[in-house]
């Protein structure tokens, strides 16, 4: 079992991850605002679903396999940095959306949110990102089994993403409200939105040390 400071350690970096803006929370976000918030609860459902999937592949070795793979690690770094580089432009770009602004989205039937949710996550550049760069390190062969290690860890994580994103799904339509009716803190949002995707693209394209 992790030690009681490599959890807390990794529930930091845990957090840091939810509060992160990313495919997720631009998902979780627009359908609540779009369809109600049983309609993002069911999302989050999905998206954690997704999450939980990456996590078990991770504790069963997928990530070393990835990373002694070159190519599959760049193609996923850069293709992710490309991706989290084009949300950046479209919320700093002369018209573009804030992550809070009201929109329309087709209404979807639970099976459709439940299956969109999990597809956002399971395909999440962020997520594995995390996985395949800070897990590793928390891992230590003297304290038992890896595989066990990893799946504690990576329930933490989840558990706190979940946390932190029902209570973004529930205050979606407040939060919105108050900056529709200011229109200085929906621009700023914007742009606070943006530029930090722009930082997590470059760092996302940078070499990882190894």
């Amino acid at each position: 079992m992790p030690s009681a400071e490599t959890l807390l350690v990794f529930a930091a970096l845990a957090l840091g991850l939810a509060i992160t803006p990313g495919p997720n929370m631009l998902y979780l976000v627009s359908r609540s605002l779009a369809q109600g918030t049983r309609a993002g609860m069911v999302s989050l459902a999905g998206c954690q679903s997704g999450s939980l999937l990456i996590a078990l592949l991770a504790a069963a070795g997928i990530t070393a396999a990835l990373l002694a793979i070159p190519h599959a690690w760049d193609v996923l770094r850069i293709g992710g940095a490309v991706y989290l580089a084009w949300l950046a432009w479209g919320c700093v770009k002369p018209g573009g959306r804030p992550l809070f602004a009201p929109q329309q989205m087709p209404r979807e039937g639970d099976a459709r949110l439940f299956a969109l949710g999990f597809a956002t996550a399971a395909l999440n550049p962020k997520v594995a990102l995390f996985y395949m760069a800070v897990l590793p390190p928390f891992l230590s062969p003297d304290r038992g089994g890896l595989f066990l290690q990893a799946a504690v860890l990576g329930a933490e994580q989840i558990a706190i993403c979940t946390l932190f994103d029902a209570l973004l799904v529930l205050s979606a339509g407040g939060v919105a409200r108050f900056l529709n009716q200011r229109p200085f803190w929906m621009a700023a949002q914007r742009w606070v939105l943006g530029t930090a995707l722009a930082l997590l693209a470059v760092k996302l394209a940078q070499n990882p040390s190894r």
